[in-house]
C-alpha cells in the first residue's frame, strides 16, 4: 500500500466513524491494521493475536489458507473485542472493500460495547493472552514441549464445558461452607457434661460437589488430586480465554447480522460514486445470500431478522401480518420506532432468544427454512424435507443453540462410590453423544482426574453408564 493509499484509507476510516456516530452507533474506538493474507488466516486460526501455540491452531490455519488459495473462501476482516477494538484488513482488498469492511467492523464494535452478554468481558484479553502464551512457553522450557502439548490436548478437549452463565453474571457464585448445626439440649445439659466428657458430633460426609456443577474445567482444576500447580495454571488460562470467546459463540448470528445491517446503512449514506454503489451492492449481495441448503449463513439470517424488526416496529405491516397476543387480541405497535427496537434487541438478546422472539412465519418462508432428515430410498441414503411448519422450524433452530450447541454435562460426584472416581451426567435432550468424541474425551478426562471416569447418558433409548479407566471403555445399562 502506497503512502497516498494509506492516507486515503485513514480519511475514509475517520469519515465512516463519524457517519456511524451520526446514524446512532456508539462503538469502541477501533485500531486498524492492514496485513497480508497469511496474517489474517493465522489470526483466524488462533482466535487471538499472540495466543499460545498448539497443533490444532496450525491445522486450522492450513485449512483456511488452502481454501483461500483455491478461491473457496476468503476472510475480508477480523475484529477483536477489546477497548479499543483491534481490526485487521486484508491488504489485497480494493478501497471499496475496505470501506465496507470498516463499516462492518464498527457495527461489531458497537455490538461488543452494548450487548449484555459482553458486559463482563475482559477487554484486555489480547494483552492477557500474550501473558498466557509467555507462561506456557516457560512451562515448555521447564517440563518439555511434548509434555505441555499433551496436557493441552486433554484440556482443550473439554474447553467448552464451562458454566455458560458466567459471562453474564461476572463470576461463579461459590456456596458458602455449611455451618454445623449445634445440638439443642436441655437447660442443665452442660452441668451433666461437667461429670463426663461430652461426645463429639460425628461430621456429616460432605459430597463433592454439593450440587451438580456445569463448569467441568473449574471442577477439575480445583479438585483433581493428580494435577501439579503448572497444570492448574494452564487450565485457568484456557478457561479464562474460553469465557472471553463464549459471548461471541452465543451471539454469532446476531453479531454478524447486526454488523451487516449497519455496513449497508453506513455505505448508503457515504458519498460513493455511481460505479461504487453498483459494486457495493454486488459485494453486499454476496454476503447476504444462502450459502448452502444444509447450513445457515449467519450474516444472511441475522441481517434479514434485523431488517424485519425495523420494518415491523416502523409500522410497515402487511394486512395478513397482524400480530396477536397469547389470548388472540391484536397487538398494537407504535410506528416509527424501528431503529430504537433494533438497538434494544442488540442490547438484550443472544442468538437463542433472538431467533425464538423474532424469527416470524413470514421470515421462515422468505428464507426458505425447513428441517430435514436422512432416509433410505431405493437402497440409497438421501436428504428429504422433514418439517416446514414455521414454529417447528424455528423451535428446531433454537434447540440447536441450547448450551451454545454443546451437550449439557454436569459433575454429579467427585468421589463416586467412595473410590475417588468422577461421575458425570449427560442431560439427554433427544440428541445422543458423539461416541467417537466421547471415547476420546473420556481418556483425556482420566488423565486430568487421575481415576476412572463415568458418564451417564442415553444410548439407543436406554439409560447407560459409559466408563473409562484410561485404557478400556465399557458400557453398562443402568
Amino acid at each position: 500500500m502506497t503512502q497516498a493509499e494509506r492516507a486515503e484509507l485513514e480519511r475514509w476510516i475517520e469519515m465512516i466513524y463519524e457517519k456511524a456516530l451520526e446514524l446512532g452507533l456508539d462503538p469502541y474506538p477501533v485500531h486498524f491494521e492492514v496485513v497480508p493474507a497469511h496474517v489474517i488466516y493465522e489470526l483466524g486460526a488462533y482466535g487471538l493475536p499472540a495466543r499460545f501455540s498448539h497443533w490444532t491452531f496450525g491445522r486450522d490455519y492450513h485449512v483456511q489458507k488452502t481454501m483461500y488459495e483455491y478461491g473457496i473462501s476468503r476472510i475480508y476482516e477480523l475484529v477483536f473485542n477489546a477497548d479499543p477494538a483491534q481490526a485487521f484488513l486484508l491488504d489485497v482488498n480494493d478501497m471499496l472493500s475496505h470501506k465496507l469492511v470498516i463499516a462492518h467492523v464498527y457495527g461489531h464494535s458497537d455490538f461488543f460495547k452494548h450487548n449484555i452478554y459482553f458486559e463482563h468481558t475482559d477487554r484486555r484479553m489480547i494483552e492477557r493472552a500474550r501473558l498466557h502464551a509467555e507462561r506456557i512457553r516457560q512451562y515448555e522450557a521447564q517440563y518439555g514441549p511434548l509434555v505441555v502439548e499433551q496436557f493441552l490436548d486433554a484440556v482443550l478437549s473439554i474447553e467448552e464445558h464451562i458454566d455458560p452463565v458466567l459471562p453474564t453474571h461476572g463470576g461463579l457464585s461459590r456456596p458458602e461452607p455449611s455451618r454445623e448445626e449445634q445440638p439443642v439440649g436441655e437447660t442443665y445439659e452442660d452441668l451433666f457434661y461437667m461429670v463426663q466428657p461430652k461426645p463429639k458430633p460425628q461430621p456429616k460426609p460432605r459430597k463433592i460437589p454439593e450440587e451438580p456443577q456445569k463448569d467441568l474445567l473449574l471442577f477439575i482444576r480445583d479438585h483433581s488430586r493428580v494435577l501439579e500447580d503448572w497444570q492448574r495454571d494452564i487450565i485457568s488460562m484456557v478457561r479464562e480465554e474460553m469465557i472471553y470467546f463464549l459471548p461471541q459463540i452465543k451471539t454469532k448470528i446476531m453479531n454478524e447480522g447486526y454488523a451487516t445491517f449497519w455496513h449497508e446503512r453506513i455505505l448508503e449514506n457515504l458519498p460513493l460514486t455511481a460505479d461504487e454503489h453498483v459494486q457495493f451492492r454486488k459485494m453486499h449481495a454476496s454476503v447476504v445470500q444462502p450459502t448452502s441448503r444444509l447450513s445457515l449463513n449467519p450474516y444472511y439470517v441475522g441481517y434479514k431478522i434485523f431488517r424485519d424488526i425495523e420494518r415491523r416496529w416502523n409500522g410497515e405491516l402487511e394486512p395478513e401480518e397482524q400480530e396477536r397476543d397469547w389470548m388472540g387480541y391484536p397487538i398494537e405497535r407504535p410506528s416509527g420506532q424501528g431503529l430504537q427496537r433494533v438497538f434494544e434487541v442488540r442490547q438484550m438478546e443472544c442468538d437463542q432468544s433472538f431467533l425464538h422472539k423474532y424469527l416470524t412465519e413470514r421470515l421462515v418462508r422468505e428464507l426458505d427454512l425447513y428441517t430435514y432428515r436422512v432416509e433410505e430410498q431405493d437402497g440409497e441414503l438421501v436428504w428429504v424435507v422433514d418439517e416446514t411448519d414455521w414454529r417447528k422450524v424455528r423451535d428446531a433452530l433454537v434447540d440447536q443453540l441450547t448450551n451454545f450447541g454443546v451437550p449439557v454435562l454436569t459433575v454429579e460426584d467427585g468421589d463416586w462410590e467412595h473410590r475417588g472416581e468422577l461421575y458425570i451426567k449427560h442431560h439427554y435432550d433427544g440428541k445422543p453423544l458423539d461416541m467417537e468424541r466421547t471415547t476420546r474425551c473420556l481418556r483425556y478426562l482420566v488423565k486430568l482426574w487421575g481415576r476412572p471416569v463415568h458418564i451417564e447418558t442415553v444410548v439407543d433409548d436406554e439409560l447407560t453408564l459409559i466408563s473409562c479407566d484410561g485404557q478400556s471403555i465399557t458400557q453398562n445399562a443402568l
